[in-house]
């Protein structure tokens, strides 16, 4: 071990080192005084882009509506509320540009459907639970929403609306789950949610977890409380406070059912209660106690109750359980969510295990017309069944997944790295080569639903994967070989943090030296390296965290016990290495210590700012990318109840800190803060609620929230001048273009026209959103650019692209009717498809597999115009070749050729087709107007032969028997689908037309020559004649 003799000489100075450190430490809070800041409209056409991948993280909360079918809303834990109107196929959120994050609960009113109350905060308390944001209440089905109240409420598990009165609401609150307040229990609202009164308290311990009212009867209500606390290195489930209550007076007053005969003795944990529809005096509950838990049932309205299973089953992991459902139209039927959702037909005492899409089940909710259709909601979502579970809908749908961190390969294009909660790791492209962002385009990698992931910078198809346990492995996408390569494979599964040689976080990190693509590091307590891939590691520092005993314990009870590493304590949770020096590295505990090492781990040096709060878990470092001595960390303490954000600043190796959250509301607690790579002093910060940005290197922050959701954001990474954001419930999203935020100057009076992104030249379409698939990146140039101001008749505004050389390429306007450029006051964006001119179709035409758009760009130099009346300003672009393009530059070069020779020759026969079309009609017009005079009769035959002769011209043009989209297949496609054809499949890749091209291109071009020709001769020699001999005669009818 590297650092061995150093170890005792650090164990004897180590209190001393912390003591002198941190009096050595100041920490300032910014003023805000000269501060750069910018209009944000000045890059509001910045936008962000939605990645997907669609596959639905964990949902707590689902409902249907009675006598609606098809009608259903889930809500996801960071992801808002979702709604289909087509039994599954497609879901849409419905609370973004109101609420979002975390949801508890959903309820629809009876009497009127359009009402909706939401709850905020899932019930499902797992480590890496998010809160809510009270109440929020819709009259109009969705559309819009109003907050409702209870914004202390922090997590409502359900929703209760009177069936005959929406202004009676019920919610019960569970409330701050880590720590003691005053703020839980059931609240009644008499007025729809304008005002609430707490009407039932059990401690400031425990909180309502579940309300059930009688559908027979709205009188009659249950309720359970439940005392349970999260910390930082602990989950307790169980203890005075939990009980079962009864009101038989709409809330006004409750007993204290869990002491009545039947039910079991001792501490109580979580319960879940139901009530059957079919008759009131059957009650169900599924209860958490050590000697005697499981499923009891009631016969008399809860006054007496039987013990009726006690299968592990239907109890295990109670806390993240524990929810059962009355069938609404079977006496004897009732369901328990678990792992596998369990179904009983024999009144609870028997149960069968069933499958639904995904597992560990958290609600359902089963019409009360029809027992066959309902929707469960578990870690995978929400499905619809309407076969009473036989089959679901799928969960490939729902964008809602929850990640913990991001990274990022060095392909092309390149791959995003990003571990599920819930599911498997993910690598998908940030762009694909089709239209969206779809299945095909992610796989699985490295790890497992916790990790941290690492790829191999010298082999981007060999990834390293963490998961629970200090579990750690090498994938091979080449070979789709794995490899364990724990740093020590002992399986401490159930045992607590204590038991472990090294104390491996959940989510503990692994990452590769900047400077050496042979070091991997991975950290438990200490920090581990490899150079070997594996297959032996190097121990290099001491403990780096308190190692406080009294917080190194098995987690869980009083009841059981839950030991996953969730809250496995004391542990190495975030690190950095400089990119600019080697061997500088910088990591922070979960317990909150920060260490630094400039010597690649030889020694260490406590650097923890003075001041900082107790127990900061350490989330995120930041090494600067342009000094030495300067890191950003991101810390949290809301898992001690401290929802406040925490963002330091050191600028000399942490002799010093400055804290740097000026501008960032006290609760949106910090989770990430990431430097710019290109620009310094512009910082990205990712809270609870959202997204900041400082352009001034801390001293203050605004929200740069645009387009995305209100959701936790879990991490950022940049890549190539994108941010990329990993969120808790809404999947990945990025920004593609940061380039813009670097050209920012405070002048906003002034036309600007930001220096666009280098674009590759490459396959595919993008910018279009789809309910399925994520949104593909805009092929083109992206153009960003600002207008002070715009008068829609008045002004006249011009988007124009240049070769190098100053020749116009493609032009759009705001008064241009073919190429219409729509333009706005402010911010907007345009994407050139780096496509010149192509043919002009003509409406109604059917053809086959063709393509007729310009030809692609070759890749260069280039120019964009904006002209805005007689003001004008320009900007250099480059187009590149794709790295993974086979096609020399040459070779584009003669496709381009060949394509716009193609198309010039189409274009010019579609032309002319449009004038044999209207040439046609007034030789029928003629026929018709002059058909009963006697001397028009020569001149009405010509007519007749003339039109025919156009007729035969373009049917050899183009098949004008095609009247719908298969027709072809029936009468064939003549010359210019042909051609259109031949366009399509030389433009499908960069290579030059093979030579078979060209012959068949040549001769199709010979023989729509010979009808182009023909189409000549008439327009040259008959239509004049035709004319002249109109003349002669003196009548008032002239073809041209």
């Amino acid at each position: 071990m590297r650092y061995k003799n150093y170890i005792k000489l650090f164990g004897y100075l180590l209190i001393g080192l912390l003591l002198i450190n941190t009096s050595a430490y100041s920490q300032k809070k910014s003023k805000k005084n000269n501060l750069q800041t910018y209009n944000s409209s000045l890059h509001e056409s910045v936008e962000y882009r939605e990645i997907g991948p669609f596959r639905g993280g964990r949902s707590a909360a689902v409902v249907g509506v009675s006598g609606n079918p098809d009608l259903f809303y889930f809500g996801a834990t960071g992801g808002g509320v979702w709604k289909t109107t087509n039994g599954g196929e497609t879901w849409k959120n419905i609370s973004d540009g109101f609420f979002g994050g975390s949801i508890g609960s959903i309820a629809i009113s009876k009497s009127d459907p359009n009402i909706i109350f939401v709850g905020g905060g899932e019930v499902t308390v797992r480590g890496n639970v998010s809160s809510g944001y009270g109440v929020w209440k819709s009259v109009d089905a969705g559309k819009t929403w109003k907050s409702s109240g209870l914004p202390n409420s922090r997590h409502i598990p359900r929703i209760v609306i009177d069936p005959k009165n929406p202004d009676i609401v019920y919610t019960a609150v569970l409330g701050n789950i880590y720590k003691p307040t005053n703020d839980r229990g059931v609240y009644k609202s008499i007025d729809g949610g304008q005002n609430w009164e707490k009407i039932l308290f059990s401690n400031e311990h425990s909180g309502a977890v579940e309300l059930v009212m009688d559908p027979n009867n709205s009188r009659n209500l249950f309720a359970s409380t439940w005392r349970m606390q999260r910390t930082p290195y602990s989950l307790s489930s169980g203890g005075e406070g939990s009980a079962l209550w009864k009101s038989t007076d709409s809330g006004k007053t409750w007993g204290k059912i869990n002491n009545n005969k039947g039910f079991p003795e001792g501490i109580i944990g979580i319960i879940g209660v139901t009530v059957s529809p079919v008759n009131s005096d059957r009650v169900w509950a599924i209860i958490e106690n050590k000697e005697k838990g499981g499923v009891y049932r009631s016969d008399d309205a809860g006054k007496t109750w039987s013990y009726l299973n006690d299968s592990r089953s239907l109890r295990q992991r109670a806390w993240y359980y524990s929810k059962i459902y009355a069938d609404t139209e079977d006496i004897n039927g009732v369901y328990i969510m678990n792992v596998r959702y369990h179904h009983s037909t024999d009144g609870g005492k028997t149960f069968k295990a069933n499958n639904a899409p995904h597992g560990d089940h958290h609600d359902l909710w089963i019409a009360p017309e029809d027992n066959q259709r309902m929707i469960i909601a578990d870690d995978g979502g929400a499905q619809v069944t309407y076969d009473g579970g036989k089959s679901w809908s799928t969960y490939y749908n729902q964008p809602t997944a929850q990640y913990y961190r991001v990274t990022t390969d060095n392909a092309f294009p390149y791959r995003i790295y990003v571990a599920q909660q819930d599911n498997s790791t993910q690598r998908v492209g940030h762009r694909s080569f089709g239209k969206y962002i779809t299945e095909n385009d992610w796989e699985p990698t490295a790890g497992s639903e916790s990790a941290h992931i690492a790829v191999d910078p010298i082999n981007n198809e060999i990834a390293y994967g963490g998961n629970y346990l200090g579990f750690l492995n090498r994938f091979n996408h080449d070979t789709k070989s794995s490899r364990p390569i724990n740093v020590w494979p002992e399986n401490t599964l159930g045992d607590g943090v204590e038991k472990m040689k090294y104390r491996f976080q959940w989510n503990f990190p692994i990452v590769f030296s900047k400077h050496n693509p042979k070091k991997l590091y991975a950290f438990s307590n200490h920090v581990h390296l490899t150079e070997n891939e594996g297959q032996s590691w190097e121990l290099i520092s001491p403990d780096l965290t308190r190692n406080d005993p009294s917080k190194l314990q098995s987690s869980g009870g009083p009841i059981t016990k839950d030991n996953t590493g969730v809250e496995y304590y004391a542990t190495i949770f975030a690190v950095d290495e400089s990119p600019l020096k080697e061997g500088l590295i910088w990591v922070g505990s979960d317990d909150g210590l920060i260490h630094i090492t400039k010597d690649g781990g030889e020694s260490w040096e406590n650097i923890t700012p003075r001041g900082m709060p107790e127990w900061m878990m350490i989330n995120s470092i930041d090494a600067s990318p342009f000094d030495e001595g300067t890191a950003y960390v991101a810390g949290t303490r809301y898992k001690l109840g401290d929802f406040t954000p925490y963002l330091y600043r050191t600028d000399n190796y942490g002799k010093s800190w400055k804290l740097i959250t000026d501008g960032i509301e006290s609760e949106h607690f910090t989770r990430v803060v990431r430097s710019d790579k290109t620009k310094k002093g512009l910082l990205y910060s990712g809270t609870e609620t959202g997204i900041y940005i400082s352009f001034n290197d801390g001293k203050s922050w605004e929200k740069f929230q645009k387009n995305l959701p209100i959701v936790p954001i879990t991490d950022l990474t940049i890549k190539d001048n994108s941010l990329i954001v990993a969120t808790q419930g809404r999947s990945l999203w990025i920004i593609d273009d940061l380039t813009v935020l670097h050209q920012l100057d405070k002048n906003d009076s002034e036309l600007k026209l930001y220096t666009p992104k280098d674009v590759y030249r490459v396959r595919g379409s993008g910018g279009n959103k789809s309910l399925t698939a994520g949104t593909n990146l805009p092929n083109g140039v992206i153009v960003h650019y600002y207008i002070p101001g715009f008068d829609k008749e008045k002004d006249e505004i011009t988007l124009s692209f240049h070769s190098k050389d100053g020749e116009e390429i493609k032009s759009y306007g705001t008064k241009d009717k073919e190429n219409k450029l729509e333009v706005k006051k402010g911010g907007n964006n345009f994407v050139w498809d780096i496509r010149h001119q192509g043919a002009e179709v003509l409406e109604g035409m059917i053809l086959w597999a063709v393509n007729f758009s310009g030809a692609k760009a070759i890749p260069g130099e280039y120019i964009v115009k904006l002209k805005h009346n007689d003001k004008e300003v320009s900007k250099p672009f480059n187009i590149i070749q794709s790295p993974i393009s086979e096609a020399l530059i040459e070779d584009m070069q003669l496709q381009f050729e060949f394509i716009n020779e193609i198309n010039s020759m189409v274009d010019n026969a579609h032309k002319s087709i449009i004038k044999m079309r209207s040439l046609s009609k007034k030789l029928n017009g003629f026929q018709d107007d002059y058909k009963d005079v006697e001397s028009a009769k020569g001149l009405i035959e010509e007519a007749k032969t003339i039109v025919e002769s156009f007729n035969k011209i373009e049917n050899e043009i183009h098949q004008t028997k095609s009247k719908s989209n298969q027709d072809p297949l029936n009468f064939g496609i003549k010359l210019n689908n042909k051609l259109g054809h031949l366009n399509a499949l030389v433009g499908s890749t960069d290579f030059r037309p093979t030579d078979q091209s060209i012959l068949v291109k040549d001769d199709l071009t010979q023989k729509l020559n010979v009808q182009l020709s023909e189409f000549e001769e008439i327009i040259s020699k008959r239509i004049p004649a035709f004319n002249r001999e109109f003349k002669s005669l003196e009548l008032e009818y002239i073809i041209e």
